[in-house]
């Protein structure tokens, strides 16, 4: 299975469960299809589904694109089976959450135009980079991907390794259990975007540390 580094970890443990790689890629359909031009032409892996955090769904690569038609063919068959069962789709994802932790996605997008916006953006990036925090809204960051640099390192020890992956402006960070927050100039619009993948035990839990960490980076950015 192939995702953005953007979109939730939920599927990522999911796929584990079934014994299915999660192979992430860069924001952007167009790094779905490499992988899969890859998979093509090395038969290394079997390309099973693609998608990414904006609702963007392949489950056929023959359109090498997100692609809705197979999305709303595959939805159906999906709520199919769950009547068949006597259950409803969001009794199905009650479930799932259940299994593999309550997730909270969010994402805030701040628009910044002209000449001064392009800058303010680089002043936030280049800022988050060097006056890195240990912790957001009470939880502790454990490590720091930074794709730009190529670079994922831990905060415990300082020890560091490669991200083998094309180069982009892109800051994620991670706290303790997995949940992470990240930071990502727009590649096509004056905007920056924030996105929030935030894991908790029950869904309150979930939506009350959701909010800590995001007001948080919110509080830093302003400044």
């Amino acid at each position: 299975m192939l995702k953005s580094i953007v979109t939730s970890d939920l599927g990522t443990l999911i796929a584990k469960h079934f014994d299915v790689e999660m192979i992430d890629v860069l924001t952007g359909f167009k790094f779905i299809a490499e992988q899969i031009h890859s998979f093509e032409t090395t038969g290394s892996h079997t390309f099973e589904f693609g998608y990414e955090e904006s609702n963007g769904f392949m489950v056929k690569p023959f359109t090498r694109d997100k692609d809705a038609i197979q999305a709303l063919l595959a939805i159906c068959e999906v709520t199919l089976d769950s009547k068949q069962a006597g259950k409803t789709l969001a009794e199905d994802l009650e479930e799932i959450y259940e299994q593999f932790g309550y997730f909270k996605e969010d994402l805030v997008s701040l628009t910044m135009s002209g000449k001064d916006g392009s800058e303010q953006i680089e002043n936030i990036m280049k800022t988050f980079r060097a006056e890195l925090p240990d912790s957001m809204g009470g939880e502790k960051i454990v490590k720091v991907e930074d794709y730009q640099l190529s670079e994922r390192r831990f905060l415990a020890d300082g020890k560091t390794e490669p991200i083998e992956m094309s180069k982009s402006n892109v800051i994620k960070c991670f706290l303790d259990d997995g949940s992470w927050f990240c930071l990502r100039p727009s590649g096509t619009e004056p905007k920056i975007k924030f996105y929030f993948s935030i894991k908790g035990n029950t869904e309150a839990a979930g939506s009350e540390k959701l909010a800590r960490v995001r007001d948080g980076l919110m509080k830093i950015v302003e400044k």
